[in-house]
């Protein structure tokens, strides 16, 4: 692949026109992702826009409480204030990646990174999210890595990013910029189930960026937990993971988010298994009512019906850390 251009924008509204003109632009940064998507000819442009430099690598506690996370921001955090008020964002992140590329990799390119699907990252194999309209060739491969929720016959393939699974349990916003103005998109908003259209994975439109991720002050954020289910116990994506938050008042669940990963083309939040925590006590009663409610609605692959038994296991493996620490 030969690149013609290669724009070093000078601010964000520089960046953000150049994108607006040329909508076959690819904004870059950390590049861990992209890289491997050009190099295999998963993707293809004529012009990189690199945003490194534009500002967008802070880290901003609000006034009402809160705080924004810059697009830019590396995986490897290093803020000790954010890992004690959202433990769950920094486990997910030491999960999801060796320090080398933590160090590189950022919090927007992330959430926007690429299913790790083998038919997606593969050419030769039909795939309706690389293609539209050539078919989805994991349907009748091998699907024990699919999803168990929320596919389609058009795409059955899962999001990777462990960190936005934490983002799901923490209702984070996704900040997002074009020459239009500005929005403000909550995280299970953001993310597209497959159904007709499996090549649209997010709510982001042409010519924007993201600019930041904001994290809402919240009872429950502080005492949560990240989980993650994997075939090796080096880096790898996860076969299902959990994110779990939750607030106990007097012995008693006030409130709890539960998100799991792995298991669908966004990060799947589980309203039943968070009914079945609230207003109770955490007990091993609860623990294991809420691990069963949790794969409610599952409906797996021919190969991947063991990860219906690994959405319970790892919600319990969350709450029963919880319980205990």
């Amino acid at each position: 692949m030969d690149l013609l251009s290669f724009s070093r924008p000078r601010g964000i509204d520089e960046a953000l026109r150049i994108l607006g003109r040329d909508r076959q632009a690819i904004p870059v940064a950390g590049s861990t992702d992209l890289v491997t998507l050009l190099r295999d000819g998963i993707r293809a442009t004529s012009h990189l826009v690199d945003l490194n430099g534009l500002g967008l690598d802070e880290i901003h506690w609000l006034p009402g409480g809160g705080v924004r996370i810059g697009a830019l921001v590396r995986n490897a955090v290093a803020d000790t204030r954010l890992r004690r008020a959202y433990p769950v964002l920094a486990e997910a992140l030491r999960s999801g990646a060796s320090p080398q590329i933590r160090n590189r990799a950022t919090f927007g390119g992330n959430v926007l990174q690429q299913t790790r699907c083998t038919y997606y990252r593969l050419p030769e194999f039909a795939c309706n999210r690389r293609s539209p309209g050539s078919g989805c060739a994991a349907i009748q491969g091998d699907s024990s890595r699919h999803a168990i929720f929320g596919a389609s016959n058009q795409c059955v393939a899962v999001h990777p990013s462990d960190l936005s699974v934490a983002l799901q349990a923490l209702e984070a916003v996704v900040l997002a910029q074009s020459t239009a103005g500005r929005r403000r998109i909550p995280v299970d908003a953001f993310f597209r189930l497959p159904g007709t259209t499996p090549h649209v994975a997010s709510e982001l439109r042409p010519g924007e960026l993201i600019t930041g991720i904001e994290l809402p002050a919240s009872d429950h954020a502080a005492t949560s937990r990240y989980v993650k289910f994997r075939e090796r116990t080096s880096y790898a994506f996860a076969l299902v993971s959990a994110a779990v938050a939750i607030e106990v008042r007097d012995g008693v669940v006030r409130t709890a988010r539960v998100a799991l990963g792995g298991v669908a083309a966004k990060p799947w939040r589980s309203t039943a298994a968070e009914q079945a925590l609230t207003g109770n006590r955490l007990t091993e009663e609860t623990i294991t009512a809420a691990g069963e409610a949790a794969a409610d609605g599952a409906r797996p692959l021919r190969h991947n019906k063991h990860k219906v038994e690994l959405v319970k296991r790892v919600v319990r493996t969350a709450l029963t850390d919880l319980e205990q620490a």
